[in-house]
């Protein structure tokens, strides 16, 4: 958790595939903010956490189910105001003494509320009459609970907006975090900043100092090493904590033959010439691709790059004399995406990032300064550290690289195809001035090979796939939408100028929360 000096709202997570969204809109305004799960708040918790405003999420379960989750009472007991969203208004109104019908108003999508009455939730909106809304639910309030009125609605939701002023209680049966609901981050602005009194004082330039300091007073005059991979995360977190501990910091940077045209060369240049930041490049290609031959299972493929990564890390420990630290770039979106509140499918998302700890036989603590940041926080963060926007403006690349852009097994002819093609590819991007409109954007060697004709003979050869999306966090995308002329042009030139693909396709692809990549 932050630093104490700071106002903090609390996220209850129910379960709803936007939660994380209530996080950013938040953090937008100033204040902090984290997001625990419903089972893992209780008073205990609340006491410590000290909230000024707690939200409750939406969620994919009926209230009317007798093992559907609840809010702790200690929630509605704390003496700070708290929202429910969708879900969390539907849970607001059962336990304080409400009802809820299940299934008799389905409500997806664009909808319209109309003010019955004025409020602090509604400064600055209602310039017209009606406010645009982003509903999704299938169960709806029937009875509002003692001491709640109505402050809006909908032809399609009688209680859209309910609250309690008095004890500061308010729910939305609509979305406020999500961008289909236009002003909804004006909305919760008014929840925090109105209604819950906050000051929204959390700043980047802040968060370094703090992290600078946490980082002090956990490291001491030990010595700790940074497994670098290339990507924005882990350089920002080396720099952060070079920032911090000076030459108690060496860098590791794991060449695992998987890296992008040019990665290695500009690391290396970066960190040792740009910031003189001890690192030690590690050239383990023949090791990672040996051990990855035969190896099919994009699982599989995670763990034993993973078990490799440590493997290096710990003989590199060793040869330093002993590092008492490993640190690394897990963003608050790793965290998030690997405990899921119901024990779901997102507890495996994140299984290359070591999220859930290090191996026993390794005596090293682990340093995460970027553990309560979003990608674009990041970035905010290495500019405030000055990090060149060349670097900081650069697509994510996994930890893994290539590896899991090739599905099926990994060859060095495989990787070195998909090298070639990809680079192609960026550079195309690069030159139509497309770069930075793209959150990220990659080539992947498809395990599947058809029948074309090139010039006068006929080939039997791979299929490559393109992906673009558009993101701001890395939590939701959409692809990107080229014009088929760019297409055009770059399909040409793999397949003129990378041999083994004869064909070349375009992932239109949109993804909800969750994995951007492709296995």
């Amino acid at each position: 958790m932050t630093s104490a000096i700071h106002e903090r709202a609390l996220i209850v997570d129910f379960g709803s595939q936007v939660t994380q969204l209530i996080a950013r809109r938040l953090r937008e305004s100033g204040v902090y903010c984290d997001i625990h799960p419903f089972n893992r708040v209780d008073g205990a918790f609340l006491e410590a956490y000290g909230p000024k405003a707690i939200i409750l999420s939406g969620g994919p379960s009926s209230v009317t189910d007798a093992d559907s989750p609840r809010a702790d009472p200690a929630v509605f007991e704390a003496g700070v105001p708290v929202l429910g969203i969708c879900y969390g208004q539907q849970v607001m109104t059962c336990q304080l003494g409400g009802q809820v019908e299940a299934g008799t108003s389905r409500e997806f999508g664009r909808a319209f509320i109309e003010k019955v009455s004025e409020d602090p939730l509604f400064a600055g909106l209602f310039g017209g009459e009606h406010e645009e809304v982003w509903m999704s639910h299938g169960d709806h309030v029937a009875e509002m609970a003692p001491g709640f009125g109505i402050i809006a609605r909908s032809p399609g939701a009688p209680y859209a907006v309910i609250a309690d002023p008095e004890r500061g209680f308010y729910g939305t049966q609509f979305h406020p975090e999500v961008v289909h609901t236009p002003h909804g981050s004006r909305m919760l602005r008014n929840f925090t900043h109105e209604i819950a009194g906050m000051r929204g004082d959390w700043t980047m330039a802040a968060y370094r100092d703090e992290a600078i300091a946490r980082i002090r007073a956990q490291v001491g005059d030990g010595r700790v090493i940074c497994g670098l991979s290339g990507g924005v995360d882990s350089s920002v977190a080396a720099v952060l904590i070079h920032e911090a501990i000076g030459e108690q910091l060496t860098c590791v940077y794991v060449d695992h033959g998987l890296m992008r045209e040019g990665e290695s060369e500009e690391v290396v240049s970066l960190f040792r010439g740009h910031y003189n930041i001890p690192l030690v490049h590690v050239d383990a290609s023949e090791t990672f691709l040996g051990a990855l031959e035969g190896v099919s299972d994009p699982e599989t493929k995670r763990k034993t790059m993973g078990r490799l990564f440590i493997d290096v890390f710990e003989a590199e420990a060793n040869k330093i004399g002993g590092a008492e630290f490993l640190a690394q770039g897990t963003l608050y979106p790793d965290v998030i995406e690997s405990v899921s509140p119901h024990g779901g499918p997102s507890t495996t998302i994140k299984s290359h990032h070591n999220v859930g700890g290090l191996p026993e036989r390794m005596n090293m603590a682990l340093v995460e300064p970027l553990r309560e940041l979003f990608k674009d926080e990041v970035r905010a963060l290495g500019r405030e550290l000055g990090l060149p926007e060349s670097f900081i403006g650069r697509h994510p690349f996994p930890g893994p690289g290539l590896a899991i852009r090739i599905p099926g097994e990994i060859t060095r002819e495989k990787a070195d195809t998909l090298r070639k093609a990809d680079a192609i590819y960026i550079e195309e991007i690069r030159a139509a001035g497309l770069y930075d409109e793209i959150w990220q954007a990659f080539s992947v060697l498809l395990p599947v090979s058809t029948v074309g004709v090139m010039g006068d003979e006929r080939t039997y050869e791979a299929v490559l796939a393109l992906r673009a999306v558009t993101s701001t966090d890395g939590m939701t995308a959409d692809y990107y939408p080229f014009d088929h002329a760019f297409l055009g042009r770059v399909a040409t030139r793999i397949i003129n100028e990378v041999r083994g693909v004869n064909r070349v396709v375009y992932d239109v692809t949109s993804k909800p929360p969750g994995t951007i990549e492709w296995e």
